[in-house]
């Protein structure tokens, strides 16, 4: 398993508060918005606020935000991606 992956799952457990979740229930390339874990609107926000904080990283548009929120494995490749590029990335 990817490190990076697994420590974005634990901060997002525990960001959104996901009760009887655990690191092992999150399928990296499971539908993460509106999949099994019912994460909402809302806790996009959060989630959000959760990489701007955490990783340095803006999600400044819906269209770029429904691309990075597709999956955990898309969002977890976004932010490195962000982080190698020195956190310009278009």
């Amino acid at each position: 398993m990817d490190p990076f992956i697994e420590a974005l799952k634990v901060k997002i457990i525990e960001t959104l508060a996901l009760e009887d979740v655990t690191p092992e229930d999150i399928d990296p390339e499971a539908q993460l918005v509106g999949g099994d874990l019912g994460i909402d609107s809302i806790d996009v926000l959060e989630l959000v606020m959760l990489v701007e904080k955490e990783y340095g990283v803006v999600i400044d548009s819906k269209e770029l935000g429904a691309q990075v929120f597709a999956s955990l494995g898309a969002l977890g490749a976004y932010i490195q991606k962000v982080q190698n590029a020195g956190g310009a990335v278009g």
